[in-house]
């Protein structure tokens, strides 16, 4: 009996432990995964909750995606309401839902994300592979799957470090963030918010600053094409920069355009042809140095940088110029300014290999030297101990740099003196022009290149000699003071006992023998016949009446005077001739019409003076204009006519100050004061010939080409084909003389006896 039950129980035992061998194992495991399964999901849920709450980092609130406000650059608008160019840290500009073309969201759906339309932010058989590729096997540049409105989120808030859980942190934060925003905006206007949050190559932000980098066009008129080149661009921005690799740029486009004819937003007829298509890049370099009147740009920028501190946004912070959106309106014709920067480049680099053959190798070394010695680099090394010539050798070693030339920019080895010889040789030009009856300023040129020439030679600070442009404003304060138009002057050699001895001369040997009326002495530009006519006029007199006319740099009470050795700046020089094409007038020349904020709304205005000053009579005026027109038609402005063929109403006055430093053109028009002045920085590098560095040679021309390219555009013929009113009878028979006549009597003419030069005090002066 007891061998049964052992046997039983034996038998029993061994099929418990038969079944647990065969199943126990297996449930065992399944119990453990179950566990395992329901602890990972937990974790999941656990890590999904702190991701919401903020545990890794705030997330920010509906609130606050309501209100998204990118850095965005501060504009600066022309009078024709063109872009001139851009303050800021990025280089971005919000472009508005209205003005974003269908193609354009069409292009990018389709290349990144063709099911945006279906899901709320998150796609999630995309995530699928998110979690197979990304988060499991660590993978970050499989690509992640992310839908336009996860990348929107990526680019407002930039993912942070955490270590191994970087990814699937910032993943889920992007989610989150995704999921807020597709219940706040619309799916167009996340595209649109996506389009100015977005960057793009060469440093850009969003579409309509990229569309105006590469295309220079306005994002509403994007072709197909160029849509697909700037949304191709997005998934490697260097990659597939179609600057630096058209190549690349050209087939991630065409594979866009493959993509819209996939999913059918074009036709496969169409995608043939738009794959056929070249680039065709139309590069904008709108940066701080580049782009349309650079120099205008940075002469106001200081202007704006105090305009923002005193003055408060709604949250009581001060604007700030760089991150705001300020829109700046002013008085500067796009068109204007850009004939005359051509104009500026088509006569200088021309005239630099001439300016260059006229330099000595003694003066070029002195400068250079002088230069050397202003450079932080050589204070620098001076302080370390090192001797005079232990510092020229250190500066004289080549380095890689990159110099400036009319051919374009060059990377070469350099030496830091070799590149200070090498750009001071270079001349400089200013032009300025104004329309005389607003004193708007329209054309602002400070010099040959901003990137490499930063001295700004229009702007009020900056003053040269003006040489004969200054006889104009004398002789129209003769006409004040009554000394009609017909007074002959003698333009006999003068010694000035009074005056250290000092004795004016003219560049025409055979002037000295004739007498001028107050024309012929001003198309002339003689020098004795000035002189003269000051000495009539009074110096403080004249001197009044160039203040009344805007001048106010010093004007030292001497009778050199008359020959324009003062220094003063191209603004008040433009100003000043603006008095006798407003008839008298003087209006404070302006460049600045409004602020706006991002919205467009006015936040300040800057109205142009209520009323003109009076500065002269406007019979004063209207006589200066018409002697001014003969300076051009017959006197040292002819070659404006005659050479470049030039025939607008227009009176001007050249300039040539001593040794050739200076050389200027100052031309009135109707509507326009054009003032031009050609020099080197440094006034010990100049022309060695007069006939290559005199006013007419120097400056005219680039008045003339950019007449003749205003001439040219039919949008301006209000400019170009304005005319002076005729003078009425009272004011012509006023100049009803000859410009000039013998000043010899019939013995000295028979015998050709020229006249001695007379010795006599300048009255009025001191002895």
């Amino acid at each position: 009996m007891r061998d049964r039950q052992g046997s039983f129980f034996k038998s029993i035992t061994q099929r418990i432990g038969t079944y647990y061998r065969r199943h126990g194992f297996l449930k065992s495991l399944m119990t453990l995964f179950g566990l395992a399964s329901l602890a990972f999901f937990a974790g999941v849920v656990i890590f999904l909750v702190l991701v919401w709450i903020g545990f890794f980092g705030a997330l920010p609130g509906k609130r606050h995606l309501k209100d998204i406000h990118h850095p965005v650059a501060s504009e600066v608008y022309s009078a024709d309401s063109v872009v001139l160019g851009r303050y800021y840290l990025q280089d971005r500009s919000p472009v508005a839902p209205e003005d974003v073309p269908e193609i354009l969201k069409k292009a990018l759906v389709a290349i990144e994300d063709v099911r945006f339309y279906k899901h709320e932010g998150v796609d999630v058989k995309s995530l699928v592979r998110v979690l197979v590729k990304t988060l499991l096997m660590q993978r970050e540049s499989s690509g992640g799957g992310s839908t336009i409105t996860q990348q929107l989120a990526k680019n407002l808030y930039p993912r942070r470090s955490y270590a191994m859980l970087s990814m699937p942190i910032n993943k889920v934060r992007e989610m989150i963030i995704a999921s807020r925003l597709e219940d706040i905006y619309t799916k167009d206007e996340i595209l649109v918010l996506y389009l100015n949050t977005i960057p793009f190559a060469d440093n850009t932000y969003g579409v309509k600053t990229a569309a105006d980098r590469f295309f220079s066009t306005p994002v509403p008129e994007l072709r197909i094409e160029q849509a697909a080149m700037l949304v191709g661009m997005l998934k490697a921005t260097h990659s597939y920069n179609p600057r630096l690799f058209p190549g690349r740029a050209l087939q991630r486009r065409n594979l866009v355009i493959a993509q819209m004819a996939k999913y059918s937003f074009i036709t496969d007829e169409e995608k043939k042809t738009l794959q056929a298509k070249p680039l065709a890049l139309q590069y904008n370099n709108v940066g701080h140095n580049s782009g349309f009147a650079p120099y205008f740009r940075a002469y106001i920028k200081s202007e704006l940088l105090e305009w923002c501190r005193n003055n408060r946004k709604e949250d009581g912070n001060e604007y700030n110029l760089y991150t705001d959106g300020l829109k700046i309106y002013t008085t500067i014709d796009s068109r204007l300014q850009k004939y005359a920067e051509a104009a500026m480049k088509k006569q200088m680099k021309g005239l630099q290999e001439k300016f260059a053959n006229q330099l000595s190798q003694k003066q070029v070394n002195d400068v250079a030297l002088r230069k050397l010695r202003q450079l932080p680099q050589y204070r620098s090394l001076k302080e370390s101990g090192l001797g005079e010539k232990e510092i020229i050798a250190a500066l004289r070693k080549p380095v890689k740099t990159k110099v400036y030339t009319w051919d374009g920019i060059r990377e070469v080895n350099m030496s830091i003196y070799d590149s200070v010889k090498h750009h001071m040789k270079f001349l400089q030009a200013g032009v300025m022009a104004m329309e005389p009856q607003t004193g708007d300023i329209k054309v602002w040129v400070g010099g040959i290149d901003h990137r490499f020439f930063q001295y700004d030679h229009v702007r009020p600070g900056t003053k040269r000699q003006v040489g004969s442009t200054l006889k104009p404003i004398l002789y129209a304060a003769a006409l004040e003071e009554g000394i009609g138009p017909c007074t002959y002057i003698s333009a006999r050699k003068t010694e000035y006992t009074n005056v250290d001895a000092w004795t004016p001369e003219n560049t025409n040997e055979e002037t000295y023998d004739r007498k001028f009326s107050m024309e012929g002495g001003l198309s002339g530009s003689v020098n004795t016949v000035s002189v003269k006519l000051l000495e009539k006029t009074g110096i403080n007199d004249a001197i009044g009446i160039a203040r009344k006319m805007g001048i106010t740099s010093e004007l030292p009470a001497v009778p050199s005077l008359a020959l324009g050795t003062p220094s003063i700046s191209m603004i008040e020089m433009v100003g000043a001739y603006g008095v006798l094409a407003n008839r008298g007038e003087y209006i404070q020349p302006r460049y600045l019409t409004a602020i706006a904020d991002r919205r467009g709304n006015v936040l300040e205005a800057f109205e142009a003076e209520e009323k003109p000053i009076r500065a002269l009579s406007e019979e004063s005026a209207r006589l200066m204009v018409h002697m001014l027109k003969s300076v051009v038609s017959e006197g040292t402005g002819a070659s404006l006519r005659s050479r470049f063929g030039v025939h607008n109403d227009v009176a001007g006055k050249t300039g040539t100050t001593q040794l050739n430093v200076d050389g200027w053109f100052i031309a009135i028009t109707p509507k326009l004061v054009i003032g031009t002045w050609v020099g080197a920085d440094d006034p010990k590098l100049h022309f060695r010939s007069t006939s290559l560095g005199q006013g007419s040679s120097t400056a005219l021309p680039i008045t003339a080409y950019f007449l003749q390219q205003v001439n040219q555009d039919k949008t301006l013929r209000d400019v170009s084909r304005a005319k002076f009113a005729a003078l009425p009878p009272e004011l012509q028979e006023q100049l009803d003389c000859k410009t000039s006549k013998s000043d010899l009597n019939i013995f000295q003419r028979i015998f050709k006896k020229k006249k001695k030069t007379k010795v006599k005090k300048f009255r009025g002066v001191k002895d």
